[in-house]
């Protein structure tokens, strides 16, 4: 899968490729991952991407054409292979909120090109020829690059190929709809607190239950919406009656 990203800022995504898995997935040619700048398609000698906005007010917005300019010459190359051109996503706190199964969905797409803003944000007429929003969570950040590689890693683990146990991808939080169950491993004894026996009797059965119990436990406690579109079954609707069930004074 090819990743794009339009940004003022490519040096900031030069750890980012370098370590950790996705450096290996680029390494494996899974992955690939490009950026290029919009100064490069300026046409003053300062290489200028923002001005000030009509209509006065704080700040600076980027201007329309060296982001449009930058998203196109991204395509060219897709379009001498006789391939769709890349989905362009803006990074935006206006856009839809990104979840696992989002990225699930983003993941079968062949290219995207990631648009970073900076300052106060991108000219509208820039803006309209993304394909769509997307954001991280309810809250400003300084630009759209760090946003973009929350969404570039969530999408790359899924890939296949890119992890090395690709269960880890099954049974994590949100992938089945529910928080994960915790985990455990050495020492048996940890200040005092040890492992639950269940984990270490050798019955998968139980150990299965206990996990998909847990992970209900966790739900109800720390994201209660999330069972709100889950399906139950007969035994999760038990166990969660009983955690809810007024206690014995």
């Amino acid at each position: 899968m090819k990743f794009h990203l339009v940004t003022v800022l490519p040096e900031i995504f030069g750890s980012f490729v370098t370590n950790g898995i996705v450096h290996k997935a680029i390494g494996k040619g899974q992955i690939s991952i490009e950026t290029t700048t919009p100064r490069d398609f300026t046409t003053d000698r300062h290489r200028t991407v923002d001005d000030t906005p009509y209509g006065g007010g704080s700040g600076m917005v980027m201007m329309p054409h060296p982001v449009v300019d930058a998203m196109e010459h991204i395509d060219v190359a897709y379009a001498e292979r006789d391939q769709a051109r890349p989905v362009r996503i803006l990074m935006s706190a206006q856009g839809e909120r990104f979840t696992q199964a989002l990225a699930q969905d983003l993941s079968t797409l062949h290219a995207i090109t990631f648009v970073c803003g900076r300052y106060e944000g991108l000219d509208e007429r820039a803006v309209r020829r993304c394909d769509r929003e997307i954001s991280i969570g309810d809250y400003v950040l300084m630009g759209g690059e760090v946003a973009a590689m929350v969404i570039i890693e969530a999408i790359a683990r899924l890939i296949p190929g890119v992890l090395g146990n690709p269960g880890s991808i099954i049974e994590e939080s949100h992938a089945a709809g529910l928080l994960e169950h915790p985990h455990y491993t050495r020492p048996a004894e940890f200040r005092g607190e040890g492992v639950p026996e269940v984990l270490s009797s050798g019955n998968h059965a139980e150990i299965a239950r206990w996990r998909r119990n847990e992970s209900l436990r966790r739900t109800l406690e720390r994201r209660p919406e999330l069972l709100e579109g889950f399906t139950l079954t007969k035994q999760d609707r038990a166990f969660l009656a009983s955690l809810q069930a007024p206690k014995e004074e």
